[in-house]
């Protein structure tokens, strides 16, 4: 059946194929490399005891041709300590990156640089391009913003894509057209329950635990509502939703529009209180002790706030599209998804999960590249990043380098050269143009 399956379905064909080293290395351009992150524990099988030793990350390297290469970064505690440069960037730095002052976080930036970056360059040769798939809490890291041997940021001399795994290389071979024309959706209101929409999409609250016994709750977000003004003139056929419009539903109903842009609050839940789960969809693991903190797939615990969050009420819905959902969304064909999610709440300094959640879940929907937030940047700095931004995406530059050379302006700038401003947001996917 698989065979008969793979004959018709080239999706299928793909998506049931052994990944081998081989299949992906092709896929690599020439001027690339792929850098996989990985986080593991050392084993000393001499050691009689203690074998398991002190958690290390390691990075595996693949060019276009050659045979993979890997290196030992070394105990992951060091890093992580350094990797509190991120959110130097994202919170202590605000008023250094307003009076233009780069010192301390270029230093901050060549310290992770150094036990991170810099053992894989000595590795990479001459390429300008690394894709990076992350593990951990390097998802949480801005790699253009490090600061290499000689005071420059990685982003002047490299092109940097995300990928969530190398594997993704093989996928998005798949090509889709798209089905709708750009949608927006920005300012959901969060207090007032969302206006019920006509068309009915299958309930999930069952599989959404967040309804019940999570004390969460967002203020608005007008900036975001500017953000969406300045950004629809720049798109043919725009469809905008906002305020309570902005809804779970509406979201649910698309059918991979070419371009989505959703601008709202993200979060990630650390740990869930104890729920009675619904067995049906056998998503949530049995636990027959009460009050006990379940340990699921972080899809169900990291999402995006819309209309009606608050009081979790909108129509059918409450408002709280989990990653989860997020995976189930129609996006095959999406060009692009820029996820302007603000005050994340991703910032858990021991876990890149909440990040690695929603990265994966509009791969998972069918997105072929997402352009994501790390931190909140000012309203009027990230209107500034997006219109330059979507300018050079509607001249067909590629998508990362358009990203890229967006980000070099502002470095450029006298008024947003800090990388609190140009770091914030990350390219994962497909880095190519849009139009092929």
């Amino acid at each position: 059946l698989e065979a008969e399956l793979s004959r018709r379905s080239a999706d299928f064909r793909t998506i049931s194929e052994p990944v081998t080293v081989e299949a992906v290395q092709q896929l690599i351009p020439e001027d690339a490399a792929l850098v996989e992150f990985i986080l593991y524990k050392p084993f000393d099988a001499k050691a009689s005891t203690n074998r398991w030793e002190k958690p290390h990350y390691a990075a595996y390297i693949l060019k276009s041709s050659g045979e993979p290469q890997w290196v030992d970064l070394g105990e992951v505690e060091p890093i992580h300590k350094a990797a509190f440069f991120r959110f130097n960037l994202a919170l202590k730095d605000k008023k250094d990156a307003f009076i233009g002052n780069t010192d301390d976080i270029k230093q901050t930036g060549r310290q992770l640089d150094e036990l991170l970056m810099q053992p894989i360059r000595e590795k990479l040769g001459n390429i300008n391009h690394i894709i990076i798939s992350p593990d951990a809490q390097l998802n949480l890291i801005p790699f253009a913003a490090l600061v290499d041997e000689n005071n420059r940021y990685l982003l002047e001399t490299y092109q940097i894509t995300y990928l969530t795994t190398g594997r993704d290389l093989i996928r998005l071979q798949l090509e889709y057209s798209h089905k709708q024309a750009p949608v927006i959706v920005a300012n959901p209101d969060y207090d007032q329950p969302g206006e019920p929409t006509t068309v009915a999409v299958a309930n999930t609250r069952g599989i959404n635990q967040l309804s019940r016994g999570v004390d969460m709750s967002f203020g608005a977000l007008p900036g975001t509502a500017e953000e969406a003004r300045v950004i629809a003139p720049l798109l043919s056929d725009v469809t905008l939703f906002t305020q309570s419009q902005a809804t779970e539903n509406v979201v649910k109903q698309l059918q991979a529009p070419n371009i989505l842009h959703i601008a709202t609050h993200g979060f990630f839940l650390k740990n869930l209180p104890r729920v009675e789960p619904d067995n049906s969809f056998g998503l949530i693991s049995e636990n027959s002790q009460q009050n006990t903190p379940i340990q699921e797939n972080p899809l169900l615990r990291s999402g995006l706030a819309l209309a009606g969050f608050n009081p979790r009420e909108s129509g059918l819905d409450d408002g709280v599209l989990t990653a989860l959902e997020v995976a189930n969304l129609k996006l095959r064909g999406t060009k692009l998804v820029v996820l302007s999610a603000c005050e994340t709440g991703l910032g858990e300094i021991e876990n890149g999960e909440g990040v690695y959640g929603l990265r994966r879940a509009f791969a998972l929907a069918g997105a072929e590249s997402l352009l994501m937030s790390l931190w909140t940047v000012s309203d009027e700095g990230t209107k500034e990043l997006m219109i330059k931004y979507y300018q050079r995406l509607l001249q067909n530059q590629g998508r990362s380098e358009a990203w890229r050379q967006t980000q070099l302006e502002m470095l450029n700038s006298q008024q947003y050269q800090h990388p609190y401003f140009w770091a914030a947001f990350v390219p994962v996917g497909d880095w190519t143009p849009m139009e092929n």
